[in-house]
């Protein structure tokens, strides 16, 4: 059984294929993502498939994943794993949606806090009953260099470099410590509040920049950059 593991996010469109609950290949799509999809289908011939979209993606792919597929679009009415018990849960971005469905998969009967670091930076708590309670959200790491040279005269637009001092010697090495370093103790900080309110707790990060800023992270973290196809594979699972 093959799955298509669809994940179209503010920033990147991204796909993923799982043989028999195993990933064996991953990859960003390119424009619309179209052509890119129709390429995995006619090589890779999955069963069904499953799209996480926080975008207005092209109509086109859905039919072209109707047609070859089994095909399942994630949303708050969506088969899950965990329970909704917030103010109004079709606010609920798919995203967090299969980040959430995934740490329940994989550890259960614990209270977890995601963490996922895309164009935002989200929050997620998900408690040992397998309810997901809501978290919070804040700019991401491209977010926060565009605003400082958007939003000022004079700074450049920097790009991410993790090699860079605690003291800043000129205007690139101190955004790059402010940028970074200010969003390493942000997330270091929030979860030091959770720890006041949850003793025990399993905290996992992911997204494409979790493993750079796990080394930068004090606290006991586990990073997972596939989390969140894996939480679409289980979901998929759920609504066979």
């Amino acid at each position: 059984m093959r799955t298509l593991c669809l994940d179209f996010g503010n920033t990147r469109m991204k796909a993923a294929i799982f043989e028999n609950g195993n990933l064996f290949h991953s990859q960003s799509l390119t424009g619309d993502g179209t052509e890119d999809i129709k390429g995995l289908l006619d090589k890779y011939h999955p069963d069904r498939s499953i799209l996480s979209s926080v975008i207005h993606h092209s109509p086109e792919i859905n039919g072209l994943l109707k047609e070859k597929t089994a095909f399942h679009e994630l949303n708050h009415l969506s088969k899950l794993n965990f329970t909704l018990p917030v103010g109004k849960p079709e606010t609920v971005g798919a995203d967090r949606l299969a980040l959430a469905a995934a740490v329940v998969h994989f550890f259960p009967g614990k209270n977890n806090l995601v963490i996922g670091l895309g164009t935002c930076i989200t929050f997620n708590f998900i408690n040992k009953y397998n309810q997901f309670l809501g978290g919070s959200i804040s700019p991401g790491l491209e977010m926060r260099f565009r605003a400082l040279h958007e939003q000022t005269a004079l700074l450049p637009l920097i790009e991410k470099d993790w090699n860079f001092p605690l003291v800043g010697f000129d205007t690139k090495s101190n955004i790059l410590s402010g940028v970074i370093m200010g969003m390493a103790k942000e997330i270091e900080g929030i979860v030091e509040e959770y720890e006041k309110k949850y003793s025990n707790f399993n905290v996992v990060l992911t997204g494409g920049d979790c493993t750079y800023f796990e080394r930068l992270l004090k606290k006991k973290i586990f990073a997972d950059p596939d989390l969140l196809y894996k939480g679409l594979y289980a979901i998929c699972e759920t609504n066979s």
